[in-house]
């Protein structure tokens, strides 16, 4: 692959390719060769980022009517459940007998046709999309739009090229996907059966935050998309786990924005929600304190600073600042500030910066609340509007 390395978090990593790349890929090797009568061992495919792909085409499979063959999913150093998978594509005459193989045959209904001569299935291990708010329509195959088009236009070009006029099927399948999927954000999504096939560029970046905010926009639009007008939010586990079994809330609706708070709010504006609840942990929740919009460590980490600065204006000596502002944890610095009985006045003054920065980024257009907890020491407190939020969550809740 062309410009293989790439810079991220001050190391030289490897790229790798989407699922989107590999489908197209496998698509125009399988019509290729069904068209030509040829086999093919290698692919040339030109991604939408502009990075051309040589990629080896395996498990090829002819048969009168139809080829079928797999193109293997690197993500390159981006961590990634699919890595590995193989990735195929089955092209056949719409009239050809439909092959043996489970994984050759289409499973799920048809995607729009980008072009009457080229037809999309998905097939074993492509999701099934069954809610709206999606990319791809409900009742059709994960497939999304970008890679949509790479199938078509590569297709397009392989029946130009042999001088072919009519229809061509294309089945995308990833025998793997249902074992993957259950580990991806697919169930939340409302995809069942197995993966999504994505990518916007083609091209997968190393530990790419890009990827991450553009989980959260799709699990944003299916909550619109499905009439919800209240999100709640979480920054992940933590957050979930804490609102579910201590706070005894349903979390299946909920969003989960990792470090994002910025895109977050901006994006729940953008959607027209009604309102926001964020209930996170104190470690990343504070943060915002001081108007931090991305909470990851290697931006900004402003805990202690802030609590030893609020401790000291509530009257705390120096020498207690100077005890918070040393530790290495939230929970070490909330133990100190109740020892002190500065707990209670400090963490007002957390929570109403924290309104103030969440309402600035939303220039007053979206309800914000927010919930700061601790596991040692529970919810630690609450900005002005949260408590209502909650409540009209749990009224949601009930009438569902």
């Amino acid at each position: 692959m062309e410009d293989e390395l790439t810079v991220s978090q001050g190391k030289l990593m490897r790229r790798g390719y989407t699922t989107g790349s590999c489908a197209a890929a496998a698509a125009k090797a399988a019509a290729a060769m069904l068209l030509s009568g040829e086999e093919f061992r290698q692919v040339k495919l030109d991604t939408p980022k502009g990075i051309a792909l040589t990629l080896d085409v395996l498990d090829i499979c002819r048969a009168p009517g139809f080829v079928s063959c797999a193109i293997r999913k690197d993500s390159g150093d981006d961590p990634d459940d699919t890595h590995g998978a193989l990735v195929y594509a089955t092209v056949s005459r719409p009239d050809a007998e439909p092959p043996a193989e489970e994984h050759m045959r289409p499973l799920t209904a048809s995607v729009e046709q980008l072009d009457p001569g080229v037809e999309i299935w998905g097939g074993l291990g492509v999701g099934k999309v069954t809610k709206p708010g999606l990319a791809p329509k409900p009742g059709g195959p994960a497939i999304n739009p970008v890679p949509r088009r790479m199938i078509t236009k590569e297709v397009q070009a392989v029946k130009a090229r042999y001088g072919y006029d009519g229809t061509l099927r294309v089945v995308i399948s990833i025998p793997a996907g249902t074992d993957i999927a259950p580990k991806t954000f697919n169930p939340r999504l409302g995809i069942v059966g197995g993966l999504s096939v994505l990518g916007t560029s083609g091209i997968v970046e190393p530990m790419s935050d890009r990827a991450l905010i553009e989980t959260m926009y799709a699990e944003m639009d299916s909550r619109k998309a499905n009439g919800f007008e209240d999100l709640l939010v979480f920054f992940g586990n933590y957050g979930t786990d804490f609102a579910r079994d201590e706070m005894h809330l349903d979390v299946s609706q909920a969003v989960t924005c990792s470090n994002f708070v910025g895109e977050l709010l901006d994006y729940a504006v953008l959607k027209g929600f009604r309102s926001l609840l964020l209930i996170g942990h104190s470690g990343k929740l504070i943060k915002l304190a001081q108007g931090v919009m991305n909470t990851h460590s290697k931006y900004a980490d402003c805990r202690s600073e802030f609590l030893a600065l609020q401790a000291l204006f509530a009257g705390a000596p120096v020498s207690v600042g100077k005890e918070i502002y040393g530790c290495n944890t939230t929970d070490e610095m909330t133990k100190i500030l109740k020892r002190e009985g500065l707990f209670e006045p400090v963490m007002a003054k957390a929570m109403e910066k924290i309104d103030f920065y969440m309402q600035k980024r939303v220039h007053g257009r979206l309800q914000t609340g927010a919930i700061l907890f601790s596991n040692v020491y529970g919810i630690l407190g609450k900005t002005e509007q949260a408590q209502e939020l909650l409540e009209r969550l749990r009224r949601n809740d009930a009438r569902k």
